[in-house]
């Protein structure tokens, strides 16, 4: 992620020197060569470069690091390291079941500018409430609509763990009503803890060992 930040950097220095070199010897740009010059100068290397960035920082907002950056957003982070595997978030996060750099946007890949056209106006909203409006606090937070299995089953369906657990055979249909979304993984007889920011202040916390412990 690092070297990709690096790009729209590099393109726009390019820019910066060659946009400056046209300004102040503009007689380069009489020949049709320069003429040339001056249009990829111009033209097409800042077009690269508002590419390159836009998809740097694309990258970069599917970050577990930039989904936490806002501070209404600490209490949800913190619950990725209850001690406890009945909290759905942490017991995946703590047993790598996703990528920890990328926990958030692994279990709500419709979010924001990733999901359709309302998911990137209610993005917009979250901004425009960040600077201007009345921030809610964590415990407010809310999801829009009800949380898609989907999100589950892109990892989970055909594996054996899942389809051979007990507790997804308390009835003989409880497999297939997960897969159609008719039943939520997150209800009160499955997952029901899932991030419980309200009570995160009480919880014990697990600690990762620091690397080469």
């Amino acid at each position: 992620m690092q070297n990709a930040a690096i790009i729209p950097i590099l393109f726009t220095a390019i820019v910066a020197v060659l946009g400056l070199l046209i300004a102040m010897r503009p007689e380069l740009t009489i020949a049709r060569g320069g003429k040339i010059f001056a249009f990829v100068a111009l033209c097409i290397l800042p077009v690269l470069s508002v590419w390159a960035g836009f998809n740097a920082q694309i990258e970069r907002s599917t970050s577990t690091q930039f989904c936490l950056s806002c501070h209404v957003m600490n209490d949800f982070g913190q619950s990725l390291y209850v001690d406890d595997k009945s909290y759905l978030p942490a017991a995946h996060f703590q047993n790598n079941f996703v990528p920890r750099d990328h926990a958030c946007f692994t279990c709500h890949t419709d979010y924001t500018m990733f999901g359709d056209y309302k998911a990137k106006w209610r993005g917009v909203h979250h901004v425009i409430v960040q600077y201007f409006g009345t921030i809610p606090k964590p415990a407010d937070i809310k999801l829009y609509t009800p949380y898609n299995n989907r999100e589950c089953l892109h990892c989970h369906a055909g594996s054996r763990v899942y389809e051979e657990a007990a507790p997804h055979h308390k009835t003989p249909d409880m497999l297939s009503r997960a897969a159609s979304n008719q039943l939520s993984c997150m209800n009160s007889d499955c997952h029901e803890f899932v991030h419980d920011v309200a009570d995160i202040g009480g919880a014990t916390m697990w600690k990762p060992k620091a690397d080469g412990q």
